[in-house]
């Protein structure tokens, strides 16, 4: 669809171009990220490196990946999955507007924040978009339905088929050994 095709190179974008910036440039973002390393090393069993800078070009790394991924439609709902779920903890990290000191800075990250929202919002829509074709849940629930439905037919079959055969035996019994 031309939506799609439309749609999904606009959303890519950002994370391509940002992403590549945090590969070249990882220490502009480094101070941003040192308290969400700190968080998630300290407060989850996630392996984070030690060094905010590596975990800024992982982040760039697969944003990048994604992006591009994401743009030219390729794995679009893993992708939209990966940018969702890399976009989180950036946008926690790096657009603290409740913590900004002045008014002005404190705008700026405000818009930024609610830019990533929205932008998080157009993610979780590309990530369950199916293109028309039933999810996997669907066709896994009709594949179980129709399996419960063959069984029920194939266990009524068989049930009928016992008791034509017991019928038989008993016709032809009373054939053999009269009364």
């Amino acid at each position: 669809m031309l939506v799609r095709r439309l749609a999904r190179p606009l959303l890519g974008s950002m994370f391509v171009i940002g992403g590549l910036d945090a590969v070249r440039h990882p220490d502009a973002k480094s101070p941003a990220a040192q308290g969400m390393v700190t968080f998630l090393r300290e407060k989850t069993s996630v392996p984070v490196p030690d060094d905010a800078a590596a975990v800024v070009r992982i982040d760039g790394a697969a944003k990048l990946v994604a992006g591009l991924a994401l743009s030219l439609g390729r794995a679009p709902r893993i992708s939209a999955t990966v940018l969702a779920t890399s976009l989180i903890p950036t946008t926690l990290a790096a657009h603290r507007f409740w913590e900004a000191e002045d008014e002005g800075s404190r705008n700026m990250q405000k818009i930024q924040f609610f830019k990533n929202a929205s932008m998080l919002g157009g993610l979780l829509l590309a990530a369950v978009d199916t293109e028309g074709k039933p999810s996997v849940a669907w066709r896994t629930r009709r594949a179980a339905r129709r399996l419960s439905r063959n069984v029920g037919h194939a266990a009524e079959a068989g049930a009928e088929a016992a008791v034509e055969s017991a019928e038989r035996v008993a016709r032809s019994t009373r054939k053999v050994l009269p009364g």
